[in-house]
């Protein structure tokens, strides 16, 4: 069982930056490719940015190409969404998850894709 858990979230002024943090539990907890993931009320849950479990590849969706940055330190069993020149539109819960399988270098962008999931952070950008 791995527990993840959010943090870094606020309310920021357009252009600003904003750092997630995920921290996972457990011994295993840097084990697996890991997602950040948003929810902006009144909209379906969509993927932001994927790292595999190794942090050696990553993805992210192209409304944040270029502004959002995912990371990860397994030393530290924890991974991150580092958030540049944010807009308005990034307004949402952002939550991270983790996949099913143990050293996957795969990508992930379909939430079904991942078995755990944070209580998520909300982030405010104030234009």
């Amino acid at each position: 069982q791995v527990q993840l858990v959010e943090s870094g979230g606020g309310l920021v002024q357009a252009g600003g930056s904003l750092r997630l943090s995920c921290a996972a539990s457990g011994r295993t907890g840097s084990s697996y490719a890991m997602g950040w993931f948003r929810q902006a009320p009144g909209k379906e849950r969509e993927f932001v940015a994927a790292i595999s479990w190794s942090g050696g590849s990553t993805s992210s969706a192209d409304s944040v190409k270029g502004r959002f940055t995912i990371s990860r330190d397994n030393a530290k069993n924890t991974a991150y969404l580092q958030m540049n020149s944010l807009k308005p539109e990034d307004t949402a819960v952002y939550y991270c998850a983790a996949g099913r399988t143990y050293y996957s270098y795969s990508l992930y962008s379909d939430p079904d894709d991942y078995a755990y999931w944070g209580q998520g952070t909300q982030v405010t950008v104030s234009s």
